[in-house]
C-alpha cells in the first residue's frame, strides 16, 4: 500500500504541474507574456522555495529531454511550414539559418571575449528557437514572408547551432583537434542529416500511402514514432538527427496522407507539452539565488542586450539586402528572433562535456533566455504594429 501511496503523489505531483501549466498558458495569452517565460519563471523559483526540486533533474535528464522536445518539436513546424512555404522563402531562411548562425556565434563570442572574458561557450546562445517562435507566432497570423522566414529560420539554424556547438566541444575536449576538425564534423553532420531526412520521408509516405491502420487514433502516433525512427537513424549514422526530422516533416507537411488533420492536430498538442517540459526542466535545474554569485545576472543580460540590439540587427539586415522586404518586415524578423529550448541543450552539452567556465555559461543562458521570451516576445505584436507588419490574432476555439 505504501508503493501505491508514494506512486500516487508522484502522478498527482505530475499531473497537477501539467493542469496548471495549461492554466498558465490561458493566463498568459490575457497578459500578453509568452508563456515560456512563465513556465521558467515559475520553475526557476519552486526549485528555491522547495530545495527538494532543485535534485529532481540533473543536466544529463535536461538534456536528454531537451532533445526529445525538439524532435518533436522541429518536426511538427516542419509538417507547419510545408514545402511550398519553405521553397518560397528558401534562400532568407537558409542564408539566416546557415550563414547567420556562423556569423552570430563569431560575432557574439568575440564581443563576450572583450566585455566579459568569456569564451567560444557564449556560441550557445546564438540559434534562434522554434519552440518560442512557433508559440509566440502560432496564435497570431501575419500577411507577407516574414513569419515564414522567423519559423523557417529557427527550424533551419538549431541543427546548424548543435552541430557547431557538438564540434567546438570536441576541439575543446581533445588534445588533437583542429579547426577542420570541427569543420569536417560539421559537414558529415549536416550532410547525413539532410540525406536521412529526405529519405525518411520518402520511406514514410510510401508506407503511410500504403498501409491503412485499423483505428484512427493510430495516425498520429505513426507520425511521431516516425519522427524518433529518423532522428535516431541519422544520430546512429553520425548525422544530425534534428536536421532529419525537421527536414522530413517540411517535405511530408504538404503531402496528401490518410486523417493527416487529426494527426497534426495531436503532433501540435505533444511540441506545446515539449515546450512546457524544457522550459520547466531548465528552471528546476537553475539556483536563483546563486546567480548573483560571480555576476551572473549581469553578465547575462549585457549577452542578451549585446545579442538584441547589436549582433543579430547587424546579421540580419546583412543577410537579408538581396530580399525583397520592406524596412519594417527586415526590423521584425531582427526583433523577433527569440531564444529558448537550443541554447538550454547546448548549455547542457557543454556542461556534460566539463567545458570551462560550462557552469556558468548555464546560468547565463538562463538569464539569456528569460530576457528574451520575457521582452522581446512580450513586445513582438508591438513591434509589428509600430514595424507596419500586419498581424491579427487567431483563434482556434472557434473552429
Amino acid at each position: 500500500m505504501d508503493e501505491v501511496q508514494a506512486f500516487g503523489e508522484i502522478v498527482l505531483l505530475v499531473a497537477g504541474g501539467l493542469f496548471a501549466a495549461i492554466a498558465v498558458r490561458s493566463v498568459a495569452e490575457r497578459i500578453a507574456v509568452p508563456s515560456p517565460a512563465l513556465f521558467l519563471a515559475a520553475a526557476a523559483i519552486a526549485s528555491d522555495v522547495f530545495p527538494g526540486l532543485e535534485d529532481a533533474l540533473g543536466i544529463t535528464q535536461v538534456e536528454r529531454i531537451a532533445v526529445v522536445a525538439l524532435v518533436v518539436i522541429l518536426f511538427e513546424g516542419g509538417l507547419h511550414i510545408g514545402w511550398a512555404r519553405f521553397r518560397a522563402s528558401a534562400m532568407p531562411i537558409l542564408s539566416l539559418g546557415v550563414l547567420g548562425t556562423f556569423a552570430t556565434a563569431g560575432l557574439l563570442t568575440v564581443a563576450a571575449h572583450g566585455l566579459l572574458d568569456m569564451s567560444w561557450t557564449t556560441a550557445a546562445v546564438a540559434p534562434t528557437d522554434p519552440a518560442v517562435v512557433f508559440s509566440v507566432l502560432g496564435s497570431r497570423q501575419i500577411e507577407g514572408r516574414t513569419d515564414t522566414i522567423l519559423e523557417g529560420e529557427s527550424g533551419a539554424n538549431d541543427p546548424v547551432g548543435i552541430a557547431l556547438m557538438i564540434g567546438l566541444i570536441e576541439l575543446a575536449t581533445t588534445d588533437d583537434g583542429s579547426f577542420w576538425d570541427v569543420v569536417g564534423e560539421f559537414t558529415v553532420e549536416l550532410g547525413v542529416g539532410l540525406v536521412v531526412g529526405i529519405a525518411g520521408w520518402w520511406l514514410l509516405l510510401q508506407f503511410v500511402r500504403r498501409i491503412a491502420l485499423p483505428e484512427p487514433a493510430l495516425h498520429p502516433l505513426r507520425l511521431l514514432a516516425a519522427a524518433g525512427v529518423i532522428y535516431g537513424a541519422a544520430a546512429v549514422l553520425h548525422g544530425s538527427g534534428f536536421v532529419a526530422v525537421f527536414v522530413a516533416g517540411v517535405l511530408l507537411g504538404d503531402e496528401a496522407i490518410p486523417r493527416k488533420r487529426e494527426a497534426v492536430d495531436v503532433l501540435a498538442s505533444l511540441a506545446s507539452l515539449a515546450e512546457i517540459t524544457v522550459f520547466v526542466a531548465l528552471g528546476l535545474t537553475v539556483d536563483v539565488s546563486s546567480l548573483d554569485d560571480g555576476g551572473v545576472w549581469l553578465d547575462g543580460l549585457v549577452v542578451a542586450a549585446v545579442l538584441g540590439l547589436v549582433v543579430r540587427p547587424l546579421v540580419v539586415l546583412a543577410l537579408l539586402a538581396p530580399v525583397r522586404l520592406r524596412w519594417g518586415e527586415r526590423l521584425f524578423v531582427t526583433w523577433a528572433g527569440l531564444k529558448g529550448a537550443v541554447p538550454i541543450l547546448l548549455a547542457a552539452l557543454a556542461v556534460l562535456g566539463e567545458v570551462d567556465e560550462s557552469k556558468r555559461l548555464y546560468g547565463i543562458v538562463f538569464v539569456v533566455v528569460l530576457s528574451s521570451v520575457l521582452v522581446q516576445g512580450t513586445l513582438v505584436p508591438f513591434a509589428a504594429a509600430r514595424l507596419g507588419v500586419p498581424m491579427r490574432r487567431v483563434d482556434y476555439s472557434e473552429s
